[in-house]
């Protein structure tokens, strides 16, 4: 089989050719005005995306686990205080927690949506609960509807990890549709250079839709102070450097236009993996959108995920495998204390679960190439 390979996860600079110039534009102006710590494209950055959440207010740091830390950070949670998290994560969800002294509570996940699960959070709340962190996982939204009342009961933090998923929209039952990260008390999010809004290093963000935690974020992010040389608080340094942020204003500007494309090409992966058995496509929660950070297919039967990804592999075709071990499985989390096979689905998704190409910038052909790759693999 040959086609137009290779075919990458991810390609930069394919996906920012179509605005090279409008990227040049901005890192030149942005070095003639020197202006590298908290100049004028922060705020202006800032207030961008905030218009495009909807109005939330946006607090930028330096980067995604950074956002994760300051908004367990502001909720003030004595050492010990449990929060819980999900199995099936990038282990910075458990850093954040770790790194200030409080405790990661895994729950399991959904098998269809790899999505934190409502039943395991309600069972996992207890009287020393602080907060619950629901990750948007792979671009669509956890169930807010019943995150939200189930943190409201219980008087705890939602916090929401939309690293993956900026830009997705959850629709409650009251007819309420929300941006996901502007759910919760704090968002968070982060500009990595492969996320669907990802800057040219590294880069953060919290969310938020209330003035006074916005404001708190901000303090806690500068080392504490409002004020210069004024410190009220133990802080984080953690900005977002001025270059990172004009960049980031170009690539907002083309976002949707890039979620578009996401879209359109998992919906033709759909109507060819759709029909094939022993694979299973990327599921959708009716009440979310989805924006396709990851287009992640499952493969049931023991042993045929690697086998077909070492089959694309020969053919010129690149795939990921997010995530190779469940959180509990990794050496610096022994100290939880969990044994293999208290989070089932989470560890039966690690053997399961393989990222195709979904970038933008991939085209038609190397979309037909990478679907005929797949489908030559299966039996007829």
């Amino acid at each position: 089989m040959s086609g137009p390979t290779p075919i990458l996860l991810l390609d930069l600079v394919a996906e920012h050719a179509a605005y090279q110039a409008e990227l040049d534009a901005a890192w030149h102006a942005t070095v003639q005005e020197a202006a590298f710590i908290q100049g004028p494209a922060v705020g202006q950055f800032a207030a961008e995306l905030g218009a495009y959440l909807g109005g939330a207010h946006v607090v930028p740091c330096a980067n995604g686990t950074d956002a994760l830390t300051l908004a367990l950070l502001s909720l003030a949670l004595p050492p010990g205080t449990e929060v819980i998290v999900p199995a099936f994560t990038y282990v910075a969800t458990l850093e954040a927690a770790a790194v200030l002294g409080l405790r990661p509570v895994l729950v399991d996940v959904l098998p269809d949506t790899f999505n934190i699960d409502p039943a395991a959070v309600r069972a996992a709340l207890s009287p020393r609960t602080g907060a619950v962190i629901a990750v948007h996982l792979f671009g669509q939204c956890a169930d807010l509807e019943a995150l939200r009342a189930l943190c409201a009961a219980a008087a705890v933090a939602l916090i929401e990890d939309n690293a993956q998923a900026l830009g997705a929209t959850f629709t409650f039952a009251s007819g309420e549709i929300a941006h996901a990260g502007t759910v919760g008390e704090v968002g968070t999010t982060s500009f990595f250079p492969s996320k669907n809004l990802g800057c040219l290093g590294d880069g953060g963000a919290l969310l938020t839709r209330a003035a006074p935690r916005a404001a708190l974020l901000r303090q806690l992010a500068n080392h504490g102070q409002s004020q210069k040389y004024h410190h009220q608080r133990i802080g984080l340094n953690s900005r977002l450097d001025t270059l990172q942020a004009a960049l980031l204003r170009v690539k907002l500007r083309h976002l949707p236009a890039a979620q578009a494309a996401r879209q359109a090409v998992a919906a033709r992966y759909d109507a060819v993996f759709a029909t094939i058995g022993g694979l299973q496509i990327p599921a959708r929660d009716p009440r979310s959108s989805h924006v396709f950070h990851q287009y992640t297919i499952k493969i049931p039967e023991a042993g045929r995920r690697d086998a077909l990804q070492l089959h694309l592999s020969q053919h010129g075709v690149s795939s990921a495998i997010y995530y190779p071990l469940a959180v509990h499985q990794q050496e610096a989390y022994t100290f939880l204390n969990y044994k293999l096979g208290q989070f089932p689905i989470a560890e039966q998704l690690c053997q399961q679960v393989l990222a195709l190409p979904v970038q933008p910038a991939l085209t038609l052909a190397q979309q037909e190439y990478t679907s005929a790759c797949v489908r030559a693999f299966f039996p007829a």
